[in-house]
């Protein structure tokens, strides 16, 4: 469903490197002007960036995939700075996978806290953000680090569409029990039952997982449900751990596929059936579209500061 153009004219999205596709998808949503940054390295490895426009709207949003971020923030923060160069008032930034937000506390002295140094350039550079189902573990909200105006899309209701569409007779399973708020949430917009498994830590290195009560689940497809795929490990020792107790091959159905060198391998040999994800990363496993659900939080921000304008 459209949102409707004319609470947001101001508005127009700047497609970062590797974000295009993306871009075009929102733009249709909220029936907004589009462009791409153009943008290389010069030989000594420095960013060269331009804008095909000498002017810029009075609104802009950055459209980004942060996923391996560390070569891709300095495109951020200078795309940022250029835009309020050309004109723009407003910048916010659309940025699906938030990187950065693991690392909330310091779990041994002397470490970088790096969600708090983050959050702190986001918000010098930025007036609004919109990003997708953030790993909030420690922290409640994004307002703890973040000191602009947010807003946070649930991608439950996106996996939800594709297991009811493409899973018969499925189980929604988290592999531990912080993925108990994705797998909830999910399982309620699809009417499916759901289970968490348990996870036991012996050590740095060696955990258990087990699986949950499955009595009255004969014939179910197991989906697991979880924020991210980094190492696969997790994932792995689950699908082992349901197959060991009866359960069919399962399907994965992850919001953000950050996949690790060797997390596809470690997958496959775990028997995993099916890997699906958003399109908050460009992998081959992204088939669950996000700009339907990411457009009326970006037209919600947007219009909410016209008011206040």
């Amino acid at each position: 469903m459209k949102t409707d153009p004319s609470s947001h004219r101001k508005l127009s999205l700047i497609a970062l490197p590797g974000a295009c596709d993306l871009t075009e998808k929102l733009g249709r949503e909220l029936g907004v002007a589009t462009e791409k940054l153009e943008y290389r390295r010069f030989p000594d490895g420095e960013s060269h960036l331009r804008l095909p426009s000498a002017s810029v709207a009075n609104e802009v949003a950055l459209v980004a995939r942060l996923d391996r971020p560390d070569a891709r923030i300095p495109a951020v923060l200078f795309a940022a700075a250029l835009a309020r160069d050309l004109g723009a008032a407003r910048v916010g930034l659309i940025a699906p996978y938030l990187p950065y937000m693991r690392q909330d506390i310091r779990f041994s002295p002397g470490e970088a806290l790096t969600s708090v140094t983050f959050a702190r350039w986001i918000s010098n550079h930025f007036d609004w953000l919109v990003t997708v189902d953030p790993h909030l573990h420690r922290y409640h909200s994004l307002d703890e680090i973040y000191s602009i105006a947010s807003a946070v899309v649930p991608a439950a209701p996106a996996l939800a569409e594709w297991i009811t569409a493409n899973v018969e007779q499925a189980v929604v399973i988290g592999p531990d029990m912080e993925s108990t708020q994705w797998v909830a949430a999910v399982a309620a917009h699809c009417k499916l039952p759901w289970r968490v498994m348990t996870k036991e830590r012996f050590g740095d290195h060696e955990v258990r997982i087990d699986a949950p009560d499955l009595s009255g689940l004969a014939g179910h497809v197991p989906v697991l449900v979880d924020d991210i795929i980094s190492s696969g490990a997790t994932l792995a020792d689950s699908a082992r751990a349901l197959r060991q107790a009866g359960m069919p091959a399962p399907v994965c159905a992850i919001v953000h596929g950050l996949f690790g060198e060797q997390s596809r391998q470690t997958l496959a040999r775990a028997g995993i059936k099916r890997i699906v994800c958003s399109d908050s990363t460009r992998v081959a496993e992204a088939e669950i579209e996000l700009a339907p659900l990411l457009a009326p939080a970006v037209a919600g921000l947007v219009s909410a500061a016209c008011l206040i304008d």
